[in-house]
């Protein structure tokens, strides 16, 4: 079985520390530089949603806690 994950953002929480970024497992985040949030950072994004795996390495970095994954498992 596979898992895939969907990742969801709080864009206003973020503060553009990047942590996350660093600890995605399958290099799908990046500091969005086209979007400034209220406090006035660049907010994650992710660049390619479907390769997501759900492995949660970024909400656990996360420390404002602005980042939850869901998980799906599908046969592979």
């Amino acid at each position: 079985m596979a898992t895939k994950g969907t990742v969801t953002f709080d864009h206003e929480v973020c503060k553009g520390c990047g942590l996350c970024v660093t600890a995605c497992a399958v290099h799908i985040l990046e500091l969005d530089e086209t979007a400034i949030n209220a406090k006035g950072y660049y907010p994650v994004r992710v660049t390619e949603p479907e390769r997501c795996n759900g492995c949660s390495n970024c909400a656990v970095m996360c420390p404002d806690q602005g980042i939850v994954v869901a998980k799906e498992r599908r046969d592979a």
